[in-house]
């Protein structure tokens, strides 16, 4: 329930329904207002039809001004991802080139692949069909490396850079791409479903036969970075 005093007009009387005056000398005639659906009228009281048709115009608003402060006044909680500390094992990198025994498109693993950081710059043979499924992958280089048919499913690569990476045939569902420069990447036939691009970098890239949702395209066409020959390939309207 909330409450909200207001200057009560001098013609309205404390038998009012729903009103409960606040006497003061010193200060101006006030109400209270009772916004909870199940407010307790005194029957045995009787009001004009003036006063009441006034009173409930006057409710709506305050109860409205009510709704609206309390939107504007709390304080949205928001779940931050946390990563966990860069892990120490000085053969990480070189866990790219072994990837998931298990899960894949589900993002589950039986150890966690930490290659943030790592550079994997025209990698051409060791990355390709690799399971790199739930990577930890902000900051790493990939560019010119070919990464075809490689499993990327909730794949954290913000800030990664994929410059010229060849993701052809692979899956890349639900990929937090934000902030990567993916500049002459190629998506053909690739899987994108789910996955996120905000303020990535996506100039040249190829988007041939890619294999995305509609609310996903979406998404991936408010990117200005994207040229108009991959605007038309994906269909994008705007």
């Amino acid at each position: 329930m909330a409450s909200l005093f207001l200057p009560l007009p001098h013609k309205f009387s404390s038998s009012s329904p729903a009103i409960k005056i606040k006497t003061n000398p010193r200060l101006p005639l006030s109400f209270r207002v009772n916004c909870s659906s199940s407010a307790n009228t005194d029957n045995s009281v009787s009001t004009t039809k003036e006063n009441s048709s006034h009173f409930k115009d006057l409710r709506n608003v305050a109860c409205g001004f009510l709704a609206v402060w309390a939107l504007t006044t709390t304080t949205p909680v928001i779940a931050a991802q946390r990563l966990p500390p860069l892990s120490t094992d000085p053969d990480r990198c070189s866990r790219a080139f072994v990837g998931n025994t298990i899960g894949q498109a589900n993002g589950v693993y039986d150890k966690a692949i930490d290659l943030r950081f790592c550079d994997y710059t025209n990698e051409k043979t060791n990355l390709k069909g690799k399971s790199l499924a739930a990577a930890l992958m902000s900051g790493a280089k990939f560019d010119g490396a070919d990464m075809s048919e490689v499993v990327m499913s909730k794949a954290y690569a913000v800030g990664a850079s994929f410059k010229g990476t060849d993701f052809t045939n692979a899956v890349l569902d639900r990929v937090n791409f934000g902030k990567a420069n993916l500049q002459g990447a190629s998506f053909k036939n690739t899987v994108l479903s789910g996955s996120t691009f905000e303020e990535a970098q996506l100039q040249d890239v190829v988007f041939e036969d890619t294999i995305i949702g509609y609310i996903d395209l979406q998404k991936l066409c408010v990117n200005k970075t994207i040229n108009e020959d991959a605007r038309v390939e994906l269909g994008c309207r705007n």
